[in-house]
Formats: C-alpha cells, sequence, structure tokens
C-alpha cells in the first residue's frame, strides 16, 4: 500500500494517520485529505482503513463527495465532515442526514446558488456543531430541536429569508445569522448582533459541557471541553493573547488553522486548547482568551507537572512560537498561574536576609563573577580560534556544474569585491551579504553572498540559478554567474544601483528624492510584465511565490526588475493522459504580509498568488506603508480608507502632485488583486491591462518627467488569445506575455 492519505500538516497534529503502512493506519482515527486527490480516496480506500476513519477534512472539492456517505454504515461512526474553503456548487444532498454519527458538520465558504438546507439536517441527533456560513443558501431554516445537544449554529452570510418557527432555535444554542436578509426583520437583533460588539463565546467541536454533570469539577477545575474522554476534569493554564495583526476580518473561519498553528508551536495536543472566547479591539487587533489543559493519560492525570508548566509559559514569554503569514506577530497579554500552580513560579519573601547569609551571597557573587569571567575569555579565545580555521579550511563537496552559466571561482568574487570588504557591501538579509563587484572585464555586478546557516539553502541556490539562466526579460533581473567552490555559495547578478523599491518608499530609505507618482506607476507595471512573462512565457510556467517591495530592484533608469526566484515552483504540467492539475500542493513559503491568505489555507499555490502579492506591492506604491507595521496590516488599512471615502487620507505625501483619478483607479486595482478569495483576484493580464489604462490616462507632462526613461510604455493588451493559451491552459491569463512585451528572447526551453 503506497498511498499517502494525509497531507495536511502531519507534523502538527500528532493523532493524524500519514503513514503509508495500513498497520499503521488501522489504530488512528482522523483521515485528513486536503488537496492532492483525484477520485474517490475514500471509496478507494480497504476496508480496515475505512472502518476506523472518524474525521473527513478535505479541500480541493468541486462536486459534493457522496462516497463519504457510506461512513455512515461503518463501525466506528464519524464524528466529522469539514470540507470549507472549496467550491462544491449544486445542491446540498439529502443523504447527509443519514450520517447520525456526525458531531461537526462545516461546509463554509463554498457555493451551494439557490440551494436550500435539507430537511435531513434534524436527524444527525449527536450534532454539536452545524457550520454553513457563506454558500449562498436560500429559504428557511428546518426544524433542528430533534437534535438535544446542538450548541453552535452559523448561517451568516447567506440569503436566508424565511421564517423561524418556534422551539426550531433554543435559546442555549449559539446562533449566528448575520448577512441574510432574515437580519432585517425588528427580532431578531440578537441572533445578527456583529461578531465586535461583544465578546464572542467560542463553542468547539467537543464542548458538550451540557451532558456533563453540573458542577461536577470541584473548583479549580473545569471540563476540558475537546478532551478525548467526555467530562473529563483537569485543572487549565489561562493565556490572555492577542495577535497584534492578523490577516483576517473573520475569526470563525481561521479558528481550526489557529489551533492546529498554536498547538504545534506549543507542541501539544490539538484537544488541549480551547479558545474561551475572543474579541475585536481597535487596530484591529484579535484579543482571546486562552484555557491549556493538561494532556489526558488517565483519571489521576489533571494537572500539569511543574516542568511543563515552566515550559510552556516560557514558550509565550520568549516568544519562541513562529509568527505566521496569516496570523501575524502576537503578544502575550497575561499568564494566569491559579490553584494547583500558584505556587510553581515562586516570588521573594518579604522578610530580609541573615548578614551571614547576605555575606555568602556575596562572596559567592564574586566567585561566579571572576569564573564567568574566565568562561567568557575562553570562549572568545575558542570562537576567534575556530573563525580562523573556518576562513582557511572550508567544508568540502563536489562543486555544481550548470551548463550554459558561467561559473566563477573563490579567487575571482573575492578580487572582484575587495576581499569582501565593507566599503562593497550594498545589502543584507536572511540568506547573507550582497556587495558591489567590478569583474576583470570592467562589468559592475551584485555578489549574494550566502552565509552558514543562511535561509536560502542549496536548493534555493540551484532553483535561482537553473530557472534564471533559462529567462531573459527586460523586467526580470539577469544572472551573470555563480561560484560554488571553497565552501561557498553565491550568486552574481547585473547590478542594481538604485537597490530595491522598499528602499524609495520608507521615508529613512536610501532614496534622496522620493518617487512620483508616474515613475511609481512605471514600477507597477513593469514588474507586472515580468510576473506575466514567468506565467504566459516561461515553458514550463513559473510561480515566483515571494514577490515583495524588496524583491523588485530598480536599475539606473529606474526600470523595475523582479528578483530572488529562490521560493520559485514550476506550474503545474500535463500528464501522460494530459490531464492538467488546476494548482500546486506545496509547503506554505513566502513572506508576512504577502502572502495569499488562501495559500495559506489550503496549500494550493496557483498564479493568483502572485497576483495577491503583487497587489500588496502597489498598495505600498501608493501608501509608502509596509505590510505589516505597528499592529497594522496593509490591506485592511487601505481598505477601510477606500469604504469610507477616506482613500486620499493614506496617500504617501512624499510623491507630491497626482492625477486623482488614476490614483482611484491604481487603489481599485491593488484592492482586487488583495482580495481573500482567489476567483475574485483579476489575471495578471488584466493587472497589465488596468496599468497601461492608468498610464495613457495621465497628463503627458508626468510621464516624460518619471524618473525612468520611457520611449515605449506598451501597446494596450489584445482580447486576443495567443498560442500560449493551449500550451498553458491552467494560467488564468487569456493572452501571454509576448502580447505586450518587448525585448523577450523566446528561448525557454522545459527542464
Amino acid at each position: 500500500m503506497s498511498t499517502t492519505y494525509t497531507i495536511f500538516s502531519p507534523k502538527h497534529q500528532k493523532s493524524i494517520c500519514y503513514t503509508a503502512s495500513e498497520k499503521d493506519c488501522c489504530h488512528h482515527h482522523h483521515l485528513y485529505l486536503r488537496s492532492n486527490f483525484n477520485g474517490d480516496p475514500v471509496n478507494s480506500m480497504p476496508y480496515s482503513y475505512s472502518s476506523h476513519i472518524k474525521r473527513y477534512i478535505r479541500a480541493g472539492l468541486t462536486i459534493f463527495p457522496t462516497p463519504i456517505f457510506t461512513l455512515s454504515r461503518l463501525p466506528s461512526l464519524a464524528t466529522t465532515l469539514d470540507v470549507m474553503w472549496n467550491k462544491i456548487s449544486g445542491s446540498i444532498p439529502n443523504e447527509i442526514g443519514s450520517i447520525m454519527s456526525l458531531e461537526l458538520f462545516q461546509l463554509d465558504n463554498n457555493h451551494f446558488d439557490g440551494s436550500t438546507m435539507p430537511a435531513s439536517f434534524g436527524n444527525m441527533s449527536h450534532l454539536l456543531k452545524l457550520s454553513l456560513r457563506n454558500c449562498s443558501l436560500q429559504g428557511q431554516i428546518p426544524d433542528l430541536s430533534r437534535i438535544p445537544n446542538l450548541a453552535y449554529i452559523d448561517l451568516s452570510a447567506n440569503q436566508l429569508n424565511g421564517s423561524i418557527p418556534q422551539h426550531k432555535l433554543s435559546e442555549d444554542i449559539t446562533t449566528m445569522l448575520r448577512g441574510n436578509p432574515i437580519c432585517l426583520r425588528a427580532n431578531m437583533t440578537q441572533l445578527c448582533a456583529s461578531e465586535s460588539e461583544d465578546l464572542i463565546n467560542v463553542q468547539t467541536l467537543a464542548n458538550a459541557n451540557s451532558t456533563c454533570p453540573s458542577q461536577a469539577c470541584p473548583p479549580p477545575y473545569q471540563y476540558a471541553p475537546a478532551s478525548p474522554v467526555p467530562c473529563f476534569c483537569a485543572a487549565p493554564l489561562l493565556v490572555g493573547y492577542r495577535l497584534k495583526s492578523p490577516g483576517f476580518w473573520d475569526f470563525p473561519p481561521y479558528i481550526y488553522p489557529f489551533e492546529v498553528y498554536l498547538t504545534s508551536g506549543l507542541t501539544l495536543e490539538l484537544y488541549q486548547l480551547d479558545i474561551d472566547s475572543f474579541e475585536w479591539q481597535k487596530g484591529p487587533r484579535l484579543m482571546m482568551y486562552l484555557k491549556i489543559f493538561p494532556v489526558y493519560i488517565d483519571n489521576s492525570s489533571y494537572i500539569f507537572n511543574k516542568s511543563e508548566v515552566l515550559r510552556i509559559r516560557s514558550m509565550f514569554t520568549g516568544w519562541t512560537i513562529p509568527d505566521s503569514e496569516v496570523f501575524g506577530p502576537y503578544e502575550l497579554l497575561n499568564f494566569t498561574l491559579l490553584d494547583p500552580y500558584k505556587d510553581v513560579i515562586p516570588y521573594s519573601s518579604s522578610s530580609g536576609l541573615s548578614k551571614g547569609a547576605l555575606a555568602g551571597v556575596v562572596i559567592g557573587a564574586i566567585a561566579g563573577a571572576v569564573t564567568l569571567s574566565a568562561i567568557v575569555s575562553l570562549i572568545v579565545f575558542r570562537s576567534q580560534k575556530m573563525k580562523n580555521l573556518a576562513s582557511s579550511k572550508r567544508p568540502s563537496r563536489m562543486p555544481i556544474k550548470i551548463d550554459g552559466v558561467k561559473s566563477f571561482t573563490y579567487g575571482e568574487t573575492t578580487l572582484a569585491t575587495n576581499n569582501f570588504s565593507n566599503s562593497a557591501l550594498v545589502g543584507q538579509g536572511g540568506y547573507g551579504k550582497v556587495y558591489k563587484g567590478i569583474l576583470a572585464d570592467g562589468a559592475v555586478v551584485a555578489i549574494k553572498r550566502a552565509q552558514e546557516g543562511s535561509l536560502q539553502g542549496e536548493k534555493e541556490f540551484l532553483t535561482e540559478i537553473e530557472l534564471l539562466s533559462r529567462l531573459h526579460h527586460r523586467n526580470l533581473v539577469s544572472l551573470v554567474g555563480y561560484c560554488d567552490e571553497e565552501g561557498e555559495q553565491m550568486l552574481i547578478y547585473e547590478f542594481m544601483p538604485n537597490g530595491t523599491l522598499r528602499d524609495h518608499l520608507s521615508a529613512t530609505g536610501k532614496s534622496k528624492e522620493p518617487l512620483s507618482f508616474a515613475a511609481r506607476v512605471r514600477v507597477a507595471l513593469g514588474s507586472a510584465k515580468g510576473i506575466l512573462y514567468l506565467h504566459t512565457e516561461a515553458d514550463p510556467p513559473i510561480f515566483h511565490r515571494d514577490i515583495k517591495a524588496t524583491n523588485i530592484l530598480l536599475d539606473s533608469r529606474f526600470n523595475a526588475k523582479v528578483a530572488d526566484f529562490g521560493l520559485s515552483r514550476l506550474a503545474p504540467v500535463p500528464d501522460f493522459e494530459g490531464t492538467l492539475p488546476a494548482h500546486v500542493s506545496t509547503v506554505v513559503k513566502g513572506t508576512p504580509g504577502y502572502l495569499d491568505p488562501e495559500y495559506f489555507l489550503t496549500h494550493k499555490l496557483t498564479d493568483k498568488s502572485d497576483v495577491y502579492s503583487l497587489g500588496v506591492v502597489f498598495l505600498e506604491l501608493l501608501t509608502g506603508m509596509q505590510p505589516i507595521s505597528h499592529g497594522k496590516n496593509i490591506v485592511r488599512e487601505v481598505n477601510v480608507a477606500y469604504r469610507s471615502g477616506m482613500i486620499f487620507s493614506v496617500i504617501d505625501e512624499r510623491m507630491g502632485s497626482y492625477p486623482s483619478e488614476c490614483v482611484e483607479k491604481f487603489v481599485s486595482l491593488a484592492l482586487k488583486c488583495c482580495q481573500e478569495e482567489t476567483d475574485a483576484r483579476p489575471s495578471m493580464t488584466d493587472v497589465v491591462r488596468e496599468l497601461e489604462s492608468i498610464w495613457h490616462m495621465m497628463p503627458e507632462s508626468d510621464t516624460r518627467t518619471s524618473h525612468s526613461s520611457i520611449s515605449d510604455p506598451g501597446k494596450i493588451v489584445s482580447p486576443q488569445p495567443s498560442s500560449s493559451m493551449s500550451k498553458n491552459p491552467y494560467v488564468s491569463s487569456d493572452v501571454s506575455g509576448s502580447d505586450l512585451l518587448s525585448g523577450v528572447i523566446p528561448t525557454i526551453t522545459p527542464r
């Protein structure tokens, strides 16, 4: 058996079966099927797998997965059906009501245009949570009064307009109906309240405390809502936690990904975390109260041991949980240790020390200081010695050789940079340092030298060489060569004297003169053309995956060139049967603030992921702001200003005068690129077409005096599809880069 039945972050959830061995899977109860499937994975599984399934979670669907209904007849009954964030259309099958064992049913963010909620929903007697927000549902809410333990219903953002007969929705059920026509009625205020109005109590999957005896847990113990053992009493840790700049406006669809993110960062089981409540605050920031319960081992495991409390506290207070591209940076508001943990961290006594004790402390401190001084001196000495050894003896391995790309020796790069002197240093990042160099033939180049422990590993190093050696376009940075010897990894590019776009947008940047509006439009247009070339002219096409202001370089005439292809991925190509995947499924990589939220949630990388990132760059061009800064997210800030009619209040004053109509069109385009849903974003062809239109709207005097010398801003895109459409039919664009770009050298060949 070689099929891998789960690919959704197996390292994040220890209970997920992700091995390829049938004997390893038979003891697990959760099947995660997010992306990468053709056909019916459940229908094709051996019975020994499917008989133990309790959770079915899948993304990437366009039709409803009817084979899952067989789960209702299995010995170990299914408890979870989660197919959120897909593109399922049509009607919701009435047969869903036959899955009597379901406890969690989530269909959020699908497209059941005109569909009604089946009456069979009322048959799912074990249901705890029903969530169908943003599903284009119409009609009435069915009778759910026969579901005794139902605790949470979310039907927000639909078109429900029917009546709610008496007893259909109990007062004990958390019900959310906002965004439906039914909310126009006067008596629906409570059910239709905005999430920002009150502190929201989160009803989790297993929050079935109503089935447990009331007050059965003696203080300070509480029921652990998601515990695998019902009514398990334990003493939680209480945490006040705040997301400083989340990349979303609506939390419920992101609750499950957040729980996976935080528990994996803390090395906890998913059920140990309970989001007790959350509240949107000014910024906007998302504040929440968390409860962290001990892992269940047996009936005696109702408290954390001291070392585990200190470990969890240290991870929160030390900010060792990595920032997320979607959830952004966080801050710890409080870490409360009540009984039985209040003595875990001892506090100093109010009584003073005796003279003898004080003398002992002083003597010990002096002795410790002497010892510490000796240790530090030894470390410094050995560090210097190791540094000298490293410079003379670097790790040895076989250097790479790539046909068609010039290989430079270590000596040539040393000579070009005056032994990598600080006077030649022009930039620095997580990968290492960038130096300005002059080759033996007088050519001026930029040499990117990776440092040990670089964020750019050997795979990224090879990727960038292979891709750039095959790409030739005036809006892509050119690779001159590379160096791979003496344990060094260096890339040699054409030198871009005006640095990165980010340098010219920061008030403290290197730019002596800010970019005019015309220059910014020109930079946007050049960047878009370069990316369009990657999507439509490269064969196979390429998704950049790390578009950002620091990866857009400016030459001596302020022409934009896209750089840094270390994270780029080849787009999908047809298989032997001619079937073409719609996306690349991959581990999420990118830069916080620029990352496509749908890519983050589904791991599906498409050309529209680059469109989103470029849209953020457009907002930077317009406002001068950074994507995430001081708790503010640029997409949200500009959206708020745009919707309130205050868009010119966020436009960068440093670019001087500008035609207001052109600015408004540019803002509108940028926000379209930054839509959360992939299908709502324009194609890269449409982006270029709109930028061309904005350019031609501008006064001729502005375009003549922009920083770059513009002899031909490019023709308007022809609506006729080019031959590349048949070559790369998966691309959202309807024309190729060659239809609107000059200076292209069409020498791209398949890898």
